[in-house]
C-alpha cells in the first residue's frame, strides 16, 4: 500500500533537510596575491581628504555613503610595518568603496610612520588616537552614527586597530593616554601583528624584523620604560571590546598562529575574542573585495555593527 501523498511529502521534506550540506567558509582559490597587483587594480579615491591635525600626514580620507541617513562608521587603518617606505592609504581604497557602497561611512586613516617626521613612539600611536577622536568633530556634518563605530586595520594596522580600542586601558604615564577617548563596537583586525614582542622573537623577517619593531616602540630611549607596556595589545588586555581576528591560512607575512595566540589571550582575559582563519587566503586577499574570502570580512562588520 503506498503511503498517502502528505505523508510522502513531508517525508521527502525532512530528507532534503537532512541531506542539505551545512555552510562552510568561502575558500580563495588564487594564488596568493601581492601589494603590488592589489594596487594595480582599478580603485576608486576617497570622497574627502580631511586634516585631523597639523602636519601635512596628519590627514584622513572620508567615505561617505549617498543616502541621507545616519552612518555606522568603519575606521580604516592601513598596514606597510609602520614603515614610510611603504605604501599608505591607498591600500585599503579597494574596501573602502566596497564598503562605503553597502552603506558604511569610511574614515581611511594616514598617520606618521617609522622614517617620518615624529614617527616612532610615540607619534605613531598618537596620531591614530588623535584621527580616530577627531570622528566626533565630523559626525555632525557628515552624518556619523558615534554609536556605531568599528574600527579595523591590517597587518601592521591591525596591530594599531586593537592598540586604538584599548587606549582606555592605556598607563597614566603614557605620553598616548587621553581623558577621553571615543568609544568603540569591537575591532575586526586583518592579519594583524597584535603582540609585538611575539612578532618580534618569533616573526619572519618581512616587515624588517626586530629593528622594526624596536623603531616603533622607542628602544633607543627608554629612560626605564617597559616598550611593551604601552604599545603591545597584550599588555593591555582585557581590552572588554568584542574582536575578531582574521588570519589567512596561507600568509607567510603574518602567519595564522599570530592572530590565533592574541585571540586565545585575550578570550582568556575574559574579552569576547574570536580567532577566524580563512582557507585559502593570504595576506592581501583579507582587503581586497574581488577575494573569496571577502563576504566574510563584511559579517565580521555587520556583526558588530548591526
Amino acid at each position: 500500500m503506498r503511503p498517502p501523498l502528505a505523508a510522502l511529502a513531508a517525508s521527502i521534506s525532512v530528507a532534503a533537510c537532512m541531506s542539505s550540506p551545512a555552510p562552510v567558509d568561502p575558500v580563495e582559490t588564487r594564488t596568493p596575491i601581492t601589494f603590488g597587483q592589489l594596487l594595480n587594480q582599478p580603485r576608486q579615491s576617497g570622497d574627502r581628504r580631511i586634516a585631523y591635525g597639523a602636519d601635512p600626514l596628519q590627514f584622513g580620507e572620508l567615505w561617505v555613503p549617498k543616502s541621507g541617513r545616519r552612518h555606522p562608521v568603519i575606521v580604516l587603518i592601513h598596514g606597510g610595518c609602520w614603515r614610510a617606505d611603504l605604501p599608505g592609504t591607498e591600500l585599503m581604497d579597494h574596501m573602502a568603496a566596497d564598503l562605503r557602497d553597502r552603506g558604511y561611512a569610511v574614515w581611511n586613516l594616514e598617520y606618521r610612520r617609522i622614517g617620518h617626521s615624529g614617527g616612532g613612539y610615540p607619534g605613531t600611536f598618537q596620531d591614530v588616537a588623535a584621527g580616530l577622536d577627531y570622528l566626533r568633530v565630523l559626525a555632525p556634518k557628515y552624518g556619523l552614527d558615534l554609536r556605531r563605530v568599528a574600527v579595523s586595520g591590517h597587518s601592521a594596522g591591525g596591530h594599531l586597530a586593537i592598540w586604538a580600542a584599548a587606549r582606555d586601558r592605556l598607563p597614566e604615564s603614557s605620553p598616548s593616554r587621553v581623558a577621553d577617548p571615543l568609544p568603540v563596537r569591537g575591532v575586526v583586525s586583518l592579519a594583524a601583528i597584535a603582540d609585538l614582542r611575539a612578532y618580534r622573537e618569533t616573526g619572519p623577517d618581512a616587515c624588517g624584523g626586530p629593528p622594526t619593531i624596536d623603531s616603533l616602540v622607542g628602544v633607543q630611549e627608554t629612560n626605564g620604560r617597559e616598550v611593551f607596556a604601552d604599545t603591545s595589545p597584550p599588555s593591555l588586555l582585557p581590552l572588554g571590546d568584542r574582536q575578531v581576528v582574521v588570519s589567512g591560512a596561507l600568509d607567510h607575512i603574518v602567519p595564522p598562529r599570530f592572530g590565533q595566540a592574541y585571540a586565545a589571550a585575550a578570550a582568556s582575559a575574559g574579552d569576547p575574542a574570536t580567532s577566524v582563519v580563512l582557507e585559502g587566503a593570504g595576506h592581501f586577499e583579507l582587503i581586497d573585495p574581488t577575494s573569496a574570502v571577502w563576504p566574510r570580512i563584511l559579517e565580521a562588520y555587520s556583526g558588530l555593527l548591526r
